[in-house]
């Protein structure tokens, strides 16, 4: 607990109070480090970027590890900086390109669910969810093993309104949503690893027969809630753009599995534009499927 309050506090705060431009130096080392010192998940870095293009050599396999350190260090400086960053600043930075088709259904006070992925900085877009959206934004997460660094995380992602739930409390909040029809836009990350290969749908992603959590076709079946799907593109460094596609406006008109399965689809596209932006050092492919 000492060391999570040293950490937050003590190193991560002050930084923080540093210029944007300023803490962009720091990834410079920081991608040293990562990359050549520690070597952070380097294994599974490798083995998934291998696996997920086979057909790369190893010297294009090596520059893509090389420019996703470089981006994942810019990703932890803008971590860091999100304890702090002004509105107007998150304005400038990260914005929506076409945030109508998602307020059309507020209009008509409707929920939606916007799917995506650990792809570029999903941290900013939690923060910033309520200031693009006319909903309420809800961010459905998964819990940290720390859960003193999980609270204090949090209390950075939800100081512009956003709402922060785990799987505990997820059901209650679909629920009370609603039921009450107060409009959320619920942003769901969708690409974490299943908890279990018996519950969850299987499909073709990347190179691999994958598990994928669908969870968020539930919930949008259950409620009759459209589903979009979101792409972050990097415009340059620490600049973002938003742009929504709409999956399902009536789920339930759609084959089971039609919703996840054009997810994969589109996420699998957006990852081939660009493969250095998404999470490669995160134990994607777990589960062995005959």
């Amino acid at each position: 607990m000492f060391i999570t309050y040293f950490f937050i506090y003590v190193i991560c705060y002050p930084l923080a109070l540093l210029p944007l431009p300023v803490l962009y130096l720091l990834a410079a080392p920081l991608y040293l480090v990562l990359n050549y010192v520690v070597r952070y998940r380097r294994k599974v870095v490798e083995e998934n970027l291998r696996s997920a293009f086979p057909e790369k050599g190893g010297r294009e396999l090596r520059r893509l590890r090389n420019q996703y350190y470089w981006h994942l260090s810019q990703i932890a400086v803008e971590m860091i900086k999100m304890l702090v960053l002004p509105r107007w600043i998150l304005r400038r930075r990260y914005h929506c390109a076409n945030p109508e088709a998602v307020n059309a259904f507020y209009e008509q006070g409707r929920s939606v669910i916007l799917m995506s992925s650990h792809y570029n900085n999903w941290e900013w877009m939690i923060l910033a969810l309520e200031e693009m959206f006319k909903h309420h934004g809800v961010g459905v997460g998964k819990g940290n093993s720390d859960k003193v660094f999980e609270k204090l995380v949090n209390r950075a992602r939800t100081r512009y309104g956003t709402q922060v739930v785990f799987a505990d409390t997820v059901r209650d909040t679909f629920e009370e949503y609603e039921t009450q029809h107060r409009p959320a836009a619920y942003m769901m990350l969708s690409d974490q690893s299943p908890n279990s290969k018996k519950r969850c749908y299987v499909t073709q992603f990347l190179n691999h027969t994958t598990g994928v959590i669908f969870g968020a076709e539930h919930f949008a079946r259950k409620y009759d809630i459209p589903v979009f799907y979101y792409q972050v593109i990097k415009e340059r460094m620490g600049k973002y753009r938003v742009e929504v596609q709409l999956i399902a406006e009536h789920p339930n008109d759609l084959p089971e599995y039609a919703i996840t399965q054009r997810y994969v689809e589109l996420l699998e596209q957006t990852i081939r534009q660009q493969p250095a932006f998404w999470l490669w050092s995160h134990r994607r492919w777990k589960f062995q499927f005959d």
